[in-house]
């Protein structure tokens, strides 16, 4: 109890850094996942490509690795002098997307295709199938995983802590150095994590009753 009392400060923040970096992450890999998952069902052969290579090399690619080449490479190449933040987001969120994508993907199949083509026969576009017609009834059934996801994602986001990013794992790593007994410090920690993703976990269950996902 005391450790958590006497760095009450360095828990709070950390804290606030990983839901900073769990949200900003998790709103990336919501855009970019449904983005590459009408990619992959686009009926143009090189966005389908595109698309294909993305979930593959992302989905394959160990998140260590992604986040070695996000705070070494990157600010070599592209983001000169980015925050930890910034760069932990971003591996966070590539990864994170491919996932996302092929959960919108199989929502996407589950949409009778007579709705696809009742949208083209009245002369919509197939972006404008996919937002307008597709993309709403497929939600309901995306939902439950992305709940899934995205939990994991919160857990994931502690290896932003071992490259210098203020979350609750640099937390824990910090004060384990200062010699305070690490069960309790686990404990705090853990507590910490299961507060977020608890939330996570309420915030999909009330969507999922809102659009009325049949279990």
């Amino acid at each position: 109890m005391n450790v958590l009392l006497d760095y009450l400060p360095e828990f709070r923040d950390g804290f606030l850094g990983t839901l900073a970096i769990t949200a900003s992450s998790a709103l990336l890999a919501l855009v970019l996942g449904v983005l590459i998952a009408g990619f992959r069902v686009s009926p143009v052969p090189p966005l389908r490509a595109f698309g294909t290579a993305w979930v593959t090399v992302l989905r394959n690619t160990p998140l260590t690795l992604l986040f070695l080449v996000a705070f070494f490479v990157v600010p070599q190449i592209l983001f000169q002098g980015a925050s930890p933040y910034i760069l932990g987001t971003l591996a966070l969120g590539f990864y994170t997307s491919s996932f996302v994508c092929e959960a919108v993907r199989a929502g996407i199949g589950t949409v009778p295709l007579g709705q696809a083509e009742a949208a083209r026969s009245l002369g919509m576009t197939f972006s404008q199938t996919l937002r307008l017609i597709v993309l709403p009834q497929a939600t309901r059934t995306v939902v439950p995983p992305l709940s899934s996801i995205i939990i994991a994602l919160t857990k994931n986001s502690a290896i932003a802590g071992a490259f210098g990013y203020g979350e609750l794992f640099n937390v824990s790593k910090l004060l384990n150095d200062k010699g305070y007994a690490i069960a309790w410090i686990f404990l705090w920690t853990a507590l910490a994590y299961l507060v977020i993703t608890f939330s996570v976990s309420g915030l999909f269950r009330l969507a999922e009753r809102r659009l009325g996902v049949a279990r």
